[in-house]
């Protein structure tokens, strides 16, 4: 099989095919690799940047220390591990918008967001979101108001971003619990707002 066949394989096939390989070889064994894919996909991920969010819109102090020290308040909650080390909380506001990429890779906070979509990793969305966010982020289904300041937030080996987006209106009678669904991946990425229900 040619590269070119290999390359017109779906990404599915050619990673069954890999662990396939991997494990009959003794590399890999698939009861722990299902564990860590159940684990970034169930216990780790966008739902622990949900309750972040959904505590930092009902607890005004916890949402000071939140912006103030992102690592550690969000430790605070039992996130934390890889890719977790320093994070940086920035806030979403009427006139700021704040949107998350990495320039050289896909460095990406995993104990809150989990696994990074493969959009964020995709060289066209790291290479324009940081000359034209503005139409990047029209393009993904967010059109701002002209007047909203934009800041392009680049994340790094030193630093991951997360961002807290605003609280939609209409949610003020929502508890914590209640918000937490309301809460998407890509919110907390900057690529979207929070919907109310």
């Amino acid at each position: 099989m040619s590269t070119e066949d290999t390359e017109r394989l779906p990404a599915a096939l050619r990673t069954e095919a890999l662990e396939q390989l991997l494990t009959e070889r003794g590399l890999v064994d698939p009861t722990v690799m299902d564990k860590f894919i159940t684990n970034y996909e169930t216990n780790v991920g966008p739902l622990n940047g949900a309750k972040v969010v959904a505590k930092a819109w009902t607890d005004p102090d916890y949402r000071q220390r939140l912006l103030s020290d992102g690592t550690a308040a969000i430790k605070e909650l039992g996130f934390a591990g890889p890719q977790g080390e320093h994070i940086v909380v920035v806030e979403n506001t009427e006139t700021t918008h704040n949107v998350v990429v990495c320039t050289l890779c896909s460095c990406y906070p995993w104990p809150v967001l989990g696994l990074p979509p493969s959009w964020y990793k995709d060289p066209a969305y790291r290479a324009r979101v940081v000359k034209e966010p503005r139409k990047v982020l029209s393009e993904m289904g967010l059109d701002l108001a002209e007047d909203v300041r934009i800041t392009v937030r680049d994340s790094s080996s030193e630093v991951r971003w997360l961002v807290l987006p605003e609280r939609p209106a209409g949610t003020e009678s929502l508890g914590e619990e209640d918000l937490v669904p309301l809460v998407t991946r890509d919110a907390m990425v900057g690529v979207a707002k929070v919907m109310a229900p």
